[in-house]
């Protein structure tokens, strides 16, 4: 009797969908990124990248912030990246096919109607009654017919069913949103460790090259007993070391220039040849960083982690709607004849009226356990929300302190650099004086192009771990027409 009540009241409000009702999770009760207040980062005087940089917090990001560091080369790249990679091409497809999932769902809420025709000849046994009222035993039958069948969503299966594809299709979306986010922070350090790695192989050449006359003084010295063999071998030594640093950023160039290729959406042959020089780049110094309980609203990850704890839930009514009855509505009616040409003429139609009610009774347990499976996979969902959550924290608390130790970085071999010239310049000036020697020269040569390369990569990272903190914020890709359909969704 209860049953047949609750069926009775959803009947009468046209449906009414058990299970849960999905509630957005709260954000989390956390104010700030890091233990410590954030800070002006330091600044390097004269130095490409060496600006301090200002945290801006509840400050927006903006839809194209690769455009901050003002190079119009790698602008063009994520324009050509943005219409030809293949990657973010697929995740906007599957976007399309999950919402045409969605659609091919919702039909269900309509009746299904289908009309048939068949034609046949028959000839009964002479043994038993004729079927026509003619008495004849051979005949033709023509039928057609019109049928027309409803499944009231009384509990609400389908219903939550919809809901669940919908929050796939979201899944969709945030995932493609996140494919583009990842897709521009790729390519803005790619193009980043482009330019450093060229500086470095450039630094590397010259510093071989001081090596390759510093051995050809010692064994000029050698032969004039001012050098001992051991002092050349060790020179020789230092240069077959060096000789061996260069081949690993040959191949790392190459892979970048690959890389860049296909991100563009081009094959390797045809990579970008355009140079990046770290000294042409813009190091961004207002940075925009959301508040906390907004990086929840805007990361396209914790956000697909959302939408999949919503098709989770969904997921609970479908299999509790399951174990409840299913109404089934059908209707038929349509004509038979023996002549085609009497097709629907009076007293030849049929129709059929009729109602199914079907109720599991015993299943062995079978959609009981569906049902526990889907509340627990909500839990399972849930935890992968909160842990996406997390990481998403931890990946802005890392790149702040990353930025903030870069500067330091930078600063420091920044200064070593500027010791190592002057050294140079000494030496040099002392060599014209005559108070050194060549080889004292070419020391001091040696060591400011290590140094000079120990600034090159301080310099990347600070510009690469800039577009790591735009990606880890989420990018700002709400500010994006092309991504929201001219609406700031969150």
């Amino acid at each position: 009797m209860r049953v047949l009540s609750v069926l009775t009241l959803c009947l009468l409000s046209a449906s009414c969908a058990v299970g849960p009702d999905f509630k957005k999770p709260t954000p989390p009760a956390v104010s700030a990124y890091t233990p410590q207040p954030l800070s002006t980062t330091a600044a390097t005087p004269n130095v490409a990248g060496g600006e301090a940089q200002n945290f801006v917090e509840g400050g927006d990001l903006s839809g194209d912030w690769w455009t901050l560091f003002h190079s119009q080369p790698l602008n063009d790249l994520i324009d050509e990246a943005l219409k030809n990679n293949h990657d973010l091409k697929a995740a906007q497809a599957a976007i399309k096919a999950a919402r045409e999932h969605v659609l091919a769902q919702k039909g269900a809420y309509y009746p299904s109607v289908s009309a048939g025709y068949s034609a046949s000849r028959q000839k009964q046994s002479n043994l038993i009654s004729p079927t026509p009222d003619q008495n004849i035993f051979q005949y033709n039958l023509f039928t057609p017919d019109v049928s027309v069948s409803y499944t009231p969503d009384v509990f609400g299966l389908n219903q939550r069913t919809v809901e669940s594809l919908q929050a796939q299709e979201q899944q969709m979306r945030f995932q493609m949103v996140a494919t583009y986010t990842t897709l521009t922070s790729n390519v803005v350090v790619a193009a980043i460790q482009l330019g450093a790695t060229q500086a470095q192989i450039d630094a590397t050449n010259d510093l071989i090259d001081a090596n390759i006359r510093m051995v050809d003084i010692l064994k000029y010295q050698l032969k004039k007993g001012y050098a001992s063999g051991l002092d050349l071998a060790a020179q020789q030594s230092q240069l077959e070391q060096l000789r061996a640093t260069l081949p690993p950023l040959v191949k790392q160039l190459a892979q970048l220039r690959d890389q860049l290729a296909v991100l563009v959406g081009r094959f390797p042959d045809k990579a970008p040849t355009d140079k990046f020089d770290l000294a042409s780049l813009t190091l961004p110094q207002d940075i925009p960083v959301s508040l906390p309980s907004k990086l929840v609203a805007q990361r396209p990850d914790v956000l697909q982690a959302e939408e999949n704890l919503h098709s989770a839930s969904a997921q609970i009514g479908v299999a509790e709607a399951n174990r409840l009855p299913n109404l089934q509505l059908t209707a038929d009616a349509g004509s038979t004849v023996l002549m085609i040409g009497q097709t629907f003429a009076p007293g030849t139609g049929f129709w059929e009226i009729g109602a199914q009610l079907a109720a599991p009774i015993f299943d062995g347990g079978n959609l009981m356990h569906q049902e526990h499976a889907a509340r627990d996979a909500y839990v399972q969902a849930l935890e992968q929300y909160r842990s996406t959550v997390q990481t998403a924290f931890q990946n802005v608390a890392d790149t702040l302190a990353a930025l903030e130790q870069d500067a330091l970085a930078l600063k420091t071999a920044a200064a070593a650099e500027d010791a190592a010239k002057m050294t140079l310049d000494l030496s040099e000036r002392q060599l014209r004086d005559g108070y050194t020697n060549d080889l004292a020269v070419l020391n001091a040569e040696q060591a400011y192009q290590q140094a000079r390369i120990n600034r090159l990569q301080a310099q990347s990272n600070r510009f690469a771990d800039t577009a790591a903190l735009f990606q880890a914020l989420g990018g700002g890709w709400w500010n994006r027409t092309d991504l929201t359909g001219g609406k700031h969704d969150k």
